[in-house]
């Protein structure tokens, strides 16, 4: 649909930049920045661009910017959620280079694909404080692949994979690496449908096929996926009542023991 491609996105917003110094130093950014960043309470100027950014997002923009100065690599866009206002943003970093090729500066350059992955348009506001929103919810899942960002369809999701501050996204077609982590996704997909059976595992429940038992240890079979996830003890009882047999107080024991 024309109103959700990319192409579209690009054509009808500009991108946000912030210019940093060699220190990493915020030294400018454009107003679309200002508008969209939560930067007036905390006035970044003139300092680490890592100071203001979320404790949860400080090693996303590190690595970023540790790319950047990677003379061969040519790193993939990254999605990152911010959280005053609530958006996810595609960021691009790029290293400047002075006359001699030393490093001068970098440039941090986003655009906010809210609309593409949640389904709502982003608020565009000339007012210079945006209040804090509900959690957006994402009808899509923002991948890599080759240096493209792919859209993957939230329902066609088997269950997600944490793999430190990143993720793995299986679907029937494989695996996706995501940069967003498992916490973030799991407040923004459907809880009717997404359940945390473990610190690494998001489950797609509307996949269920079975639950295993095997030497005290409890885990969860997904329909099209050939092994089963496990389940956390602390998310057997929680994990029955979310399928609907809550009640069946025997079987939780069983799995229990």
């Amino acid at each position: 649909m024309q109103s959700r491609s990319p192409l579209y996105l690009l054509e009808r917003f500009d991108p946000g930049v912030v210019h940093l110094d060699r220190e990493l130093r915020v030294v400018a950014m454009n107003s679309l920045a200002r508008r969209l960043l939560p930067v007036e309470d905390k006035q970044p100027f003139e300092k680490m661009v890592l100071s203001f950014h979320p404790e949860r997002s400080v090693a996303k923009v590190k690595f970023l910017l540790d790319q950047a100065e990677c003379p061969v690599s040519n790193p993939p866009p990254m999605t990152m959620i911010i959280n005053i206002p609530e958006r996810v943003l595609l960021i691009k970093v790029t290293k400047l280079g002075d006359l001699r090729g030393d490093t001068a500066g970098y440039t941090l350059i986003f655009y906010d694909i809210t609309e593409l992955v949640s389904g709502e348009a982003p608020a565009i506001s000339t007012e210079p404080t945006l209040k804090p929103q509900a959690k957006r919810q994402l009808n899509k899942i923002p991948t890599v692949s080759q240096n493209r960002i792919v859209l993957v369809d939230v329902e066609a999701v088997t269950y997600i994979r944490s793999e430190g501050h990143y993720t793995w996204v299986s679907t029937a077609l494989g695996s996706s690496f995501c940069n967003l982590n498992i916490g973030d996704l799991a407040d923004r997909l459907d809880g009717a449908s997404f359940f945390r059976i473990h610190r690494s595992y998001l489950a797609n429940l509307d996949f269920a096929e079975q639950i295993l038992r095997d030497d005290g240890k409890v885990s969860l079979k997904l329909r099209g996926e050939t092994t089963a996830l496990p389940v956390a003890r602390t998310s057997v009882a929680k994990l029955l009542e979310q399928l609907g047999i809550g009640e069946a107080d025997a079987l939780k024991a069983d799995l229990r023991n």
